[in-house]
C-alpha cells in the first residue's frame, strides 16, 4: 500500500479529501505562500517601506509565474523550509532584479508558511462547514420524520428500554451542530496573520510593524493576533482540536451504523455497499467502517500533533517539522470523514419493521424498568423491582415472555404499560428539540 491513500490512485476514493485535499497539495501550497508574498509587497509599499512600482511588480508575478514545487526539492532539504529556495527562484522568475529585490522584505520563512497555512484553513474550515450543514440538515429532517419511530436501546451492547430512531439520529446530530456553531469563534480567534520577522522582534520590518501586520491581515482576510505566535501553536491546535471533535463524532455514527446494519439486527440500510471477493451474499458496510477508521487515525495524529507543539526557545524545527507531518494529515482524514458521512446520510433509511421485531424478539423484557415502575403503585420501589426480578426469572424458566407473567401475576396493570409506543419517554421530544435546532442555526 502506499504511504498515504489520500492521494493513491486506487484508494483515493475510498478516502475522499475532495477539495480539502486538493488545498493541500504541493502546488496550492506553493501558490498560497507566493500569494503571502505579493500581498506583503503590497502592505510594505502602502507604508512606504518599498517602491510601489516593486510592489505591483511583485504581486503580479505571484499570480502569473509558475514554481514547479520539485525544483524546490534539493535545497528544501538542506535549509528545513521552503521559503529559501522559493524567494530564489521566484527573485529568478521575475526577470526584474530591480525589483525582484524587495521580495521577502524583513520577513522570516516561518512568517510566510503561517500565513500561507492559515490561508488554507480558513478555505477548509468553509468547506467543512458546508458538509457539516448538509449532514446536520440530513439528520434533522429524518429526525423529525422518526421521531416516534420505535426502536431498541442498546447500553453495554444490551438492549435496555425503547427509544426512537429520531432520538438516535438526533444524538448523532447534537454534537456536530454543536461544532458548526463553535465555527464562527474559530475563525475569528484562530486565523491568524504571522508577521514578526526572524526572530519575532520585528526588527526590519520598518517603524510601525504592528501596523504593517494589521495591514496584512486585512488584505488576506486574517486575524492579527497582535503579537509574534512563531512558538505559541495554540490556534493549530484549537482548529485540529475542532477537527479532532468532528471526527470523533462521525466515528460514533459510523460504529452504530456498522451495528444497526449487520447480519442479525438489520435496523438500517447503507445504501451502497461493499462486496466481497469471495462472498457474494455479503454487503460491507465500508462507508461507515473508513469513518471509523479516520476516526481513530485523527485521534492518533491529534495526540501526536499535541506533543509537537511544546516549541523550544523562539523557534523549533523538530517541533515544526512533526506539525508538517501530522495536521495535513489530520486535515484531509477529518474531510474524508465528512465525506463519508456525507453519503452515509444521503443512502441511510431505516427498517422499521426490523426494529419492530427486534422489540416484539425481546418477550417484553425491554419494559422491565416500566413494569418496575408501574408495581410502584402498589408496592414499594425495592419491593417493586425484586417482584420484576421474580417475573423475569419465571419468564426465563417457562420460555414464556415477561408481559404474559406481569399480566397474570399483576392483572390490575393499564394495558399502557406494556405499549412500547408509550414507553418512548423524551425520545421524540430530542428528536424534534434537535430537528427544530437544526433549522434555527441553519
Amino acid at each position: 500500500m502506499p504511504a498515504t491513500p489520500f492521494d493513491s490512485l486506487h484508494l483515493h476514493h475510498l478516502f475522499p479529501a475532495g477539495e480539502i485535499g486538493r488545498l493541500f497539495s504541493d502546488s496550492a501550497e506553493i501558490r498560497a505562500l507566493m500569494l503571502v508574498e505579493g500581498t506583503l509587497a503590497q502592505a510594505q509599499a502602502a507604508a512606504g517601506l518599498i517602491p510601489e512600482e516593486s510592489a505591483k511588480a511583485i504581486h503580479r508575478a505571484g499570480l502569473e509565474i509558475q514554481i514547479d514545487p520539485g525544483s524546490l526539492a534539493q535545497a528544501t532539504g538542506q535549509n528545513g523550509v521552503t521559503v529559501p529556495a522559493l524567494v530564489a527562484e521566484f527573485r529568478k522568475e521575475m526577470q526584474a532584479p530591480e525589483h525582484a529585490q524587495y521580495l521577502h522584505w524583513g520577513a522570516t520563512s516561518q512568517d510566510i508558511q503561517d500565513t500561507a497555512l492559515m490561508m488554507r484553513l480558513g478555505r477548509t474550515l468553509r468547506l467543512m462547514a458546508e458538509d457539516l450543514d448538509h449532514i446536520v440538515g440530513v439528520l434533522a429532517a429524518l429526525a423529525d420524520t422518526h421521531a416516534q419511530t420505535p426502536m431498541a436501546a442498546r447500553t453495554w451492547g444490551q438492549h435496555a428500554t425503547p427509544t426512537s430512531f429520531g432520538a438516535q439520529l438526533a444524538a448523532w446530530g447534537w454534537p456536530l451542530l454543536d461544532a458548526l456553531k463553535a465555527l464562527p469563534a474559530l475563525r475569528r480567534d484562530c486565523l491568524w496573520v504571522s508577521l514578526s520577522g526572524a526572530a519575532g522582534t520585528a526588527s526590519e520590518l520598518g517603524p510601525d510593524p504592528a501596523a504593517l501586520r494589521a495591514d496584512l491581515a486585512k488584505r488576506l482576510a486574517l486575524q492579527d493576533p497582535e503579537r509574534s505566535w512563531h512558538s505559541d501553536r495554540s490556534p493549530i491546535l484549537s482548529i485540529a482540536g475542532w477537527m479532532s471533535r468532528v471526527t470523533m463524532a462521525l466515528g460514533k455514527m459510523g460504529e452504530d451504523s456498522i451495528t444497526a446494519a449487520q447480519s442479525g439486527i438489520g435496523e438500517m440500510t447503507l445504501g451502497a455497499t461493499g462486496s466481497s471477493s469471495t462472498m457474494p451474499q455479503k454487503q460491507n458496510p465500508v462507508g461507515p467502517s473508513t469513518m471509523v477508521a479516520l476516526a481513530h487515525h485523527v485521534r492518533g495524529l491529534h495526540s501526536t500533533l499535541q506533543g509537537a507543539l511544546i516549541h523550544r526557545q523562539q523557534r523549533d524545527g523538530a517541533a515544526w517539522f512533526t506539525e508538517w507531518l501530522t495536521l495535513p494529515q489530520l486535515v484531509v482524514s477529518t474531510a474524508a470523514c465528512l465525506g463519508q458521512a456525507r453519503m452515509l446520510v444521503d443512502d441511510l433509511a431505516p427498517e422499521p419493521e426490523a426494529m419492530a421485531q427486534t422489540l416484539n424478539a425481546s418477550g417484553g423484557f425491554i419494559l422491565a424498568e416500566r413494569i418496575s415502575f408501574a408495581l410502584t403503585q402498589t408496592l414499594r420501589r425495592p419491593e417493586a423491582q425484586a417482584e420484576v426480578k421474580r417475573l423475569a426469572t419465571l419468564a426465563r424458566d417457562t420460555g414464556r415472555s415477561l408481559t404474559d407473567v406481569t399480566q397474570e401475576a399483576h392483572p390490575d396493570l393499564p394495558q399502557e404499560v406494556f405499549d412500547v409506543s408509550a414507553a418512548l419517554g423524551t425520545a421524540p421530544d430530542e428528536a424534534r428539540n434537535f430537528a427544530k435546532a437544526s433549522q434555527a442555526f441553519r
